[in-house]
């Protein structure tokens, strides 16, 4: 297993965090785990490191605020979450909002929560957009005279009607 970081050495070093249920594993080197000062467990936070390491793998360094920024509702700075691992509040999450696009990317497929689609109500957007379609089909057809596909297509909708009835029935 290659290491996080350099993506070059064997790792050595497995570093396991669990915070409410979430578990973040970080492999690593033993000349990365050093220069990120795993060797002191005192001065060690997987959260910083984390930071560090979406940056890295965006080919780039993690952004380093001149002055320290603070969030200007809680106070809360970017020490104090690489420290703890948490925000003071949600409005945290804008004020770090460039730090955290490279973390936010290394640990997700992405920086958007898109959400999830229940399956039968996928199945009903399906039906209804193949509605859609066959309407247009017939409004053609009628258009151009070409009755027997309208007779076809009126059919097929019928069917399409049904089968979605029955979906949002049982």
């Amino acid at each position: 297993m290659l290491c996080d970081v350099c993506k070059k050495n064997e790792a050595t070093v497995h570093l396991t965090q669990i915070i409410e249920n979430k578990m973040q594993t970080v492999d690593l080197c033993e000349t990365c785990s050093k220069a990120k000062g795993i060797d002191d467990p005192t001065g060690f936070s997987l959260a910083g490191l984390l930071l560090g390491l979406g940056a890295a793998q965006e080919g780039e360094k993690a952004p380093a605020p001149t002055v320290e920024q603070k969030c200007p509702r809680c106070g809360f700075t970017l020490d104090d979450f690489k420290k703890s691992g948490r925000f003071g509040c949600a409005h945290c999450y804008t004020t770090f909002a460039e730090p955290l696009q490279g973390l936010l990317k290394s640990m997700h497929k992405g920086t958007k929560h898109l959400g999830k689609v229940p399956q039968t109500m996928q199945e009903g957007r399906s039906y209804t957009e193949r509605l859609r379609a066959l309407q247009h089909q017939l409004e053609l057809a009628i258009k151009a005279e070409d009755f027997e596909q309208a007779a076809h297509l009126r059919d097929k909708i019928k069917q399409t009607r049904t089968q979605l009835e029955q979906l949002s029935t049982g």
